[in-house]
């Protein structure tokens, strides 16, 4: 688990921002929000997502693809 960081020490992005760092669209970022997989807080109209989830969340992801050290099969 995470260290948790004093809030006056956490950077929070916007939805674009995040979108930029992970190269995909806002859409996308606003879809991971809504389905908890992106944490986020509500500031009036917007979100903004801790940088530090971004990261976690980008980890998370890629060490999930390969198991075992193994690649899928292709089927060659």
């Amino acid at each position: 688990m995470a260290r948790q960081r004093p809030l006056n020490e956490v950077v929070f992005l916007t939805v674009a921002e995040v979108a930029s760092v992970m190269r995909v669209s806002k859409m996308t970022v606003y879809r991971l929000v809504h389905s908890g997989h992106l944490p986020a807080i509500r500031v009036g109209r917007a979100f903004r997502v801790p940088e530090q989830a971004v990261h976690e969340y980008l980890r998370e992801s890629y060490l999930g693809v390969e198991v075992g050290g193994e690649r899928p099969s292709d089927g060659a």
